[in-house]
């Protein structure tokens, strides 16, 4: 009795701290609870940019062809998406906060547009996978880590409303009512991908980020513009892959754009696009699969917090991996083997001097049968003639 007492006493002195929340229902994505807003002053973007180095290095819109990740739901967990923005159109939105839908931080519009920004002929800008069904789950109106409890709500509805891929954007430290949520939303065959966290000098001993570092989570480190790993990039969590998340630009609150976002929160949307484009393409595949073939067809790199290197979008929508149990690891096909030297010859260089005698000795043996046709011709009247020289006409 004493002990429900002082459980009834924790829990109201939580709800006295923490802003009021109301999760979304199973089957509905919309809902919001009524509270007082935050100043919504996110940082000023800028309405034009250039092609971002990441989209030159993924190339994600040679792959449209085979896969734009059609209709598959990908829920965004972070700080709202800015409703208004030209490439960004929600399938679903839940704010699990109470200061409504709006994306008061810029973070979750940035990670939103990275996944599935939408192509506009003219914007040198667009998303990993245009075609994905973008799903917003608010759990934060700031930029730190936010609330775990609301996190774990966001999980779970997001599993529960039918997301095939799931895009954590944060960090935070093991929680038991975490790790349950995570397996509850990997066994409705969610596809969960999570930032490695950032490390800075004053953070003293980096320590593993949650939920990236659960078994079944795709953790994503971050790289930079030459393919190396960023510094801020967590080696303490356990790495799958890696993906762009220094210097990068994206969709930003007002319609606009923002550059220089640094982060393996910026880092993990490439590889949820990359899942949303293979799960459009296998359909069959469940989120386990799914994620060993995002990992063996990485590019290989080795050392750590690097995991099996930078995302490929086209070898994870085109490669052909081997048959394999389904607790075995998946590899990759090795490269075929190039042709020796020996197997092709080379054409053997004009001999310039050849062709020269030839034709020397062809005009020669031509001369000497046109001599030979005007002797027998010219011998045989002089003959007649007795050499005498012919009368004049």
């Amino acid at each position: 009795m004493i002990g429900r007492v002082l459980l009834a006493s924790v829990l109201a002195l939580q709800a006295s701290l923490a802003p009021a929340v109301q999760g979304a229902a199973a089957g509905s994505v919309a809902g919001s609870v009524a509270g007082a807003a935050p100043d919504c002053n996110p940082p000023r973007g800028q309405l034009e940019v250039g092609e971002p180095w990441a989209q030159k290095r993924l190339d994600p819109k040679s792959v449209w062809s085979l896969s734009t990740g059609a209709g598959v739901p990908v829920a965004v967990i972070d700080t709202g998406v800015d409703l208004t923005h030209p490439q960004l159109r929600l399938a679903g939105k839940a704010d699990l906060v109470g200061s409504g839908y709006r994306d008061c931080v810029g973070h979750g519009t940035a990670v939103a547009g990275i996944i599935g920004a939408q192509y506009v002929k003219g914007v040198l800008f667009h998303g990993v996978a245009p075609g994905a069904r973008l799903l917003s789950y608010k759990f934060t109106d700031t930029e730190q880590n936010g609330d775990t409890q609301l996190l774990i709500k966001a999980i779970k509805a997001a599993a529960d409303q039918g997301a095939k891929v799931i895009n954590v954007s944060s960090k935070t430290l093991d929680h038991p009512a975490l790790e349950t949520a995570v397996r509850y939303a990997l066994a409705k065959d969610a596809v969960i991908v999570a930032a490695a966290g950032n490390i800075s000098r004053q953070d003293g001993t980096p320590s593993p980020a949650y939920p990236a570092s659960y078994d079944g989570v795709l953790g994503v480190g971050a790289a930079g513009p030459e393919g190396t790993l960023a510094e801020f990039s967590n080696t303490k969590t356990p790495v799958s892959v890696i993906g762009p998340g220094q210097d990068i630009t994206s969709t930003w609150p007002g319609g606009a754009y923002a550059k220089g976002l640094d982060g393996t929160s910026y880092a993990a949307p490439y590889v949820a696009g990359v899942a949303a484009l293979v799960r459009a393409r296998y359909p069959s595949l469940d989120q386990a699969q799914v994620r060993r073939r995002i990992i063996a067809t990485a590019d290989g790199a080795t050392g750590a917090g690097k995991g099996a290197g930078m995302v490929n979008p086209m070898l994870a929508v085109s490669a052909i991996l081997p048959f394999e149990p389904a607790n075995a690891p998946v590899v990759a096909p090795p490269p075929p083997t190039p042709l020796p030297r020996s197997a092709v010859t080379k054409a053997p260089p004009v001999d310039e001097r050849a062709i020269d005698l030839a034709v020397l000795v062809a005009a020669c043996a031509i001369g000497l049968a046109l001599l030979v046709v005007a002797m027998r011709v010219v011998i045989p009247m002089g003959r007649r003639r007795g050499w005498r020289p012919g009368r004049p006409t």
